[in-house]
């Protein structure tokens, strides 16, 4: 009896990854091994930077509302203290946004909170 190796599922999985490795340079696009290679690493990066990220935009948050604040006569720990202290549920991200975009507005928000 002949040996069964189910090629039309070998020929999925391989086709998953080269389609997945679509548009790399050289060998990680078109050669098996190299692109499984190159594939599982590329995952592997985009498991971890979808939690890296997060933090990232905190930072960035972060940065933007003390600097804006720093403009404005304060740091950023007295006013994060100060929007507690008053019940202020504004996220970093809210702020940060009306730092850049709206000053006015920022600026009244920490008037408020001194």
């Amino acid at each position: 009896m002949p040996r069964s190796v189910n090629s039309v599922a070998s020929r999925k999985r391989r086709k998953k990854i080269l389609k997945a490795a679509k548009g790399y340079f050289g060998a990680r696009s078109n050669v098996y091994t190299v692109a499984k290679n190159a594939v599982e690493k590329g995952w592997s990066y985009a498991y971890r930077d979808r939690k890296n990220k997060k933090r990232v935009f905190r930072a960035l948050w972060i940065a933007r509302i003390n600097a804006a604040a720093r403009q404005n006569g304060t740091t950023y720990s007295k006013l994060m203290h100060g929007l507690s202290q008053k019940e202020i549920g504004l996220n970093r991200k809210v702020l940060a946004d009306l730092a850049m975009n709206n000053p006015e507005v920022f600026a009244s928000i920490v008037k408020e909170v001194a």
